[in-house]
């Protein structure tokens, strides 16, 4: 998308739904959704809209972890670091992975093929360690779960 297609997106939505200080959050989660992740190029016309500093908007997107500020790979896993996980082994899930995977965590591979991120907290604390793998829960994750995840994504 065009920056100036990302610009006439937020100048639409905040004329249909506000430009209020509390219309920021919904802003950014439906540019995350529309586009992927949120541009660095956008946050001077989300403030602007808002009437709202860059530094508000910019601390917004860098404070909560599940806004994207690049493109996530085709496949996005996500590994739960609540305690619970990380009490069942989830860190050392987590490092495998990322070998496994070729990216480190809180990246994208390379080739744009996988992103791996940290979550936290999935609700399934009984059976972890837990990830989603594309928006799906892959609960218990061992080496052989793991394998399965990796063939997926290169499938």
């Amino acid at each position: 998308m065009q920056q100036e297609d990302t610009v006439r997106l937020i100048e639409d939505w905040t004329k249909a739904h506000g430009r209020t200080r509390d219309r920021l959050l919904p802003l950014l989660h439906m540019l995350q959704e529309e586009i992927g992740f949120i541009d660095d190029a956008a946050i001077p016309a989300i403030a602007e809209n808002l009437n709202l500093s860059r530094a508000d908007v910019h601390g917004v997107v860098t404070f909560y972890h599940d806004f994207r500020r690049a493109p996530a790979g085709r496949h996005v896993v996500k590994f739960c670091r609540a305690e619970s996980c990380q009490a069942r082994g989830a860190a050392a899930m987590e490092k495998a992975a990322a070998e496994r995977l070729g990216v480190p965590m809180g990246e994208t591979r390379p080739d744009g093929q996988v992103t791996l991120e940290p979550i936290y907290c999935l609700g399934l604390c009984a059976i972890g360690p837990n990830a989603l793998v594309d928006g799906k829960p892959v609960a218990r994750i061992d080496q052989a779960a793991l394998e399965r995840i990796a063939q997926e994504i290169a499938a």
